[in-house]
């Protein structure tokens, strides 16, 4: 029986500061400095390098439908590739990562780019994830795999997996080698069509079997941080009784030392139960 290959990507850039979350930053209406949003992004980056390379080692351990499961970072471009690499050797020294330059003109190109290499080396199935993503779960990556992993063996098509995030996005992208899928017009889309809707589409068009899984909230803009911190307080605190849990502790630690709080607009209101909205 011939062991197959399986990779889980961290999709992702250098945390140049002025390049990455510039979404967040004073000059795009956000409050943070350029240096302060990348220094944000390496922190979530980091943390989500963590739980990838602790839940492909559980994948391995539980023998999810056997075969190999490696870490790869998918970067651009290649002249930032030896200062990423330095990072994260810096950051998880005892981590096996593999590293490649996905190349396009634009971001769909160069996301087809990551999965046609990595299949041209010999992979069955990728998975692909973002960097700000500290709230991602091992569970989830590994319950990816297995469905993943599944749903191709039983498919002449090849097989999906997506976690949606907020406003129609996507957190989570897997498929297996078979899979006749280009991602051109998904992220970056003409027609306004949200990114979840144009790979489902694609998906659909061409009866690709599909495995849907729980929402995971990216980091964009600063309601997207507000939420991010709410879940990672909890996170925190389930952690004493719940030890699957691995909590973002760089980007728990960048949130106390900036002094950041989530909150909502006080509510003095006391409507009567039937005038309140589901």
């Amino acid at each position: 029986m011939s062991i197959k290959k399986h990779a889980l990507v961290l999709f992702t850039k250098y945390p140049e500061p002025g390049v990455t979350k510039t979404r967040l930053t004073e000059e795009n209406g956000g409050n943070f400095t350029v240096v302060e949003a990348a220094e944000l992004y390496r922190a979530m980056m980091l943390d989500t390098a963590d739980v990838a390379v602790y839940a492909l080692a559980k994948c391995r351990k539980n023998g999810a439908e056997g075969g190999d499961f490696a870490f790869w970072v998918s970067s651009s471009p290649q002249a930032h590739m030896p200062k990423m690499q330095e990072m994260f050797g810096r950051a998880l020294p005892n981590a096996s990562i593999q590293y490649l330059v996905d190349r396009g003109r634009n971001f769909d190109e160069h996301f087809n780019s990551c999965y046609q290499q990595l299949f041209e080396m010999g992979y069955y199935s990728v998975i692909c994830i973002g960097g700000d993503l500290p709230g991602i779960t091992p569970d989830l990556i590994c319950r990816a795999f297995d469905h993943l992993i599944r749903l191709g063996y039983d498919s002449q098509k090849g097989a999906m997996v997506l976690a949606p995030c907020q406003a129609g996005g996507v957190s989570l992208v897997g498929i297996t080698r078979e899979t006749q899928i280009d991602f051109s017009g998904a992220f970056y889309n003409p027609d306004g069509i949200t990114t979840l809707d144009a790979i489902v589409k694609i998906a659909s068009d061409k009866d690709i079997p599909l495995a849907l899984f729980e929402a995971l909230s990216d980091v964009d803009y600063g309601d997207d941080l507000g939420h991010m911190i709410s879940i990672i307080n909890a996170m925190d605190y389930a952690s004493r009784y719940q030890k699957d849990i691995l909590v973002p502790q760089r980007t728990l630690k960048w949130i106390r030392d900036t002094g950041l709080v989530a909150s909502s607009p006080p509510n003095m209101l006391s409507d009567p139960r039937e005038l309140i909205d589901g």
